[in-house]
């Protein structure tokens, strides 16, 4: 299935404009407009309160151990 061209593109709009109106979609457009706004806000402040819930990693260095078992070590 390929994706429609711009002449089967621009046929959909002409067919979706007859069928809603202007008016309509143009306020579906809006809200739409609206949705991915809050879309990308919701993001941000996502981002936001994840770095803020992080501890820095400046403050405490990755010390690496020793965890195998004492009777598998080789000497």
């Amino acid at each position: 299935m390929h994706a429609p061209g711009p002449l089967g593109l621009l046929l959909i709009a002409v067919v979706v404009l007859v069928l809603f109106g202007k008016g309509k979609v143009s306020s579906l457009m809006g809200e739409v407009g609206k949705g991915i706004t809050a879309f990308k806000k919701g993001m941000d402040d996502n981002k936001a309160a994840a770095a803020a819930a992080e501890p820095a990693a400046e403050e405490t260095p990755a010390v690496a151990r020793d965890v195998t078992p004492s009777n598998d070590k080789q000497a």
